[in-house]
């Protein structure tokens, strides 16, 4: 059995500890060269110690000694900042989960590409706002870029054995979020605390308030759009709220493939983990005798305005998407700390997107600059609004 080397970006978070525990199931097959994570030390240093990884990296600087202290004796290096984060991502580990969490993930990504090796792609974020540099750069290096988001997994394995020229149109799944079926004045008083609690899946704040509002779905499109060069307008979303049919692609010949299974992110990570093979993984059977039904029902585009702006974001192309990505990211920052409502979240995007027009980006530098001006411009916005 080949032994495979594995490095984790995000270990702490959802995707992360998922992928670890995927990892540890069978240990045997696989060897952790380097896991990273932002602030949490004692998570790090505790995956670290168990995986027996060569290397980890906490993003923030300020917690490089407590890094150390944590693995002192374990005869595991630690190193800390983001260039640390970047240099483990390039360290050219056979197999490179991208799990972190915005565009802070970016320039990691950007450097396990350029290392041309297989990058199984959790950070939607990235793809967003730099799509064309980084296939681009995919193709330069020669990495394999493997969907990690349920959705866009399900897409790629409807996909195998296919020639995309014979795709009539991809269809998105979306659960809803937790408010499927609330009215806009009930939503104008929604809470994090609610915002948060996704009725089918167990995930990180920033995702869960983008499944709440409906970005995530915007943001995956931009994604598939990329990923899946059928054209934009060929990528539609249908609300699913079972949240059991992952993603569906529809051919020319009038067949649709779909791609079913429990909603847990083990299973999406277990296919990219051991792609072009399959591994055991423990997410539950389908007894669709339980299930008895699958529904499905068009967005409300009143309702969940996040997804006309990430359509109209994509058909403009250029720094539109980074601008999306970049002011939503605040705004969810503002409602998470009760700053703003959960309805200013989309609101305060659209004033940023219709106040800021950058060049198109050329260079990940020149997303970077987007990305941190549309911060500033958002932040203007939310002070007029307040």
């Amino acid at each position: 059995m080949t032994v495979r080397t594995v490095t984790v970006l995000g270990a702490t978070g959802s995707v992360g500890r998922s992928t670890l525990d995927l990892i540890e199931r069978t240990p045997d097959a696989y060897n952790v060269l380097a896991l990273t994570a932002h602030r949490d030390v004692a998570g790090l240093a505790a995956a670290a110690i168990r995986t027996g990884a060569e290397l980890a990296v906490i993003a923030d600087p300020d917690q490089a000694g407590a890094l150390a202290a944590a693995l002192a004796g374990t005869g595991i290096t630690s190193a800390a900042g983001p260039d640390a984060v970047r240099d483990a991502a390039a360290l050219g580990a056979d197999w490179t989960m991208a799990a972190i969490v915005g565009c802070a993930g970016l320039v990691p990504v950007m450097a396990a590409i350029g290392a041309g090796r297989t990058v199984a792609l959790a950070n939607k974020e990235a793809l967003v706002s730099a799509g064309d540099l980084m296939i681009r750069a995919t193709g330069r290096s020669g990495a394999t870029l493997l969907p990690v988001d349920s959705e866009h997994n399900a897409i790629f394995q409807c996909l195998a054995g296919s020639r995309i020229e014979r795709v009539r149109r991809i269809l998105l799944t979306a659960s809803g979020g937790p408010f499927r079926t609330a009215s806009l004045d009930r939503m104008r008083t929604v809470t994090p605390t609610e915002a948060v609690r996704h009725p089918n899946w167990s995930m990180g704040a920033k995702i869960s308030i983008d499944s709440a509002t409906m970005m995530n779905k915007g943001l995956e499109l931009i994604e598939a759009h990329h990923l899946f060069p059928v054209g934009s307008d060929r990528i539609e979303i249908v609300v699913h709220p079972q949240s059991i049919i992952h993603s569906m692609v529809e051919y020319v010949d009038g067949s649709t493939l779909a791609q079913l299974g429990m909603p847990d992110m083990r299973t999406p990570i277990a296919h990219a983990l051991a792609w072009p093979d399959r591994m055991d993984g423990p997410s539950a059977p389908l007894d669709f005798a339980t299930l008895g039904r699958l529904d499905f029902e068009s967005p409300d585009p009143e309702r969940f305005p996040a997804l006309r702006l990430a359509r109209d974001a994509v058909t403009a192309g250029g720094g539109r998407p980074a601008i999306l990505n970049a002011a939503n990211e605040v705004a969810v920052s503002a409602f998470l700390a009760s700053r703003i409502g959960f309805l200013d979240i989309a609101a305060i995007v659209g004033k940023v997107l219709a106040r800021y027009d950058p060049p198109v980006p050329v260079a990940i530098d020149d997303v970077l600059a987007i990305d941190g001006e549309a911060r500033r411009v958002a932040a203007i916005v939310m002070a007029e609004m307040a």
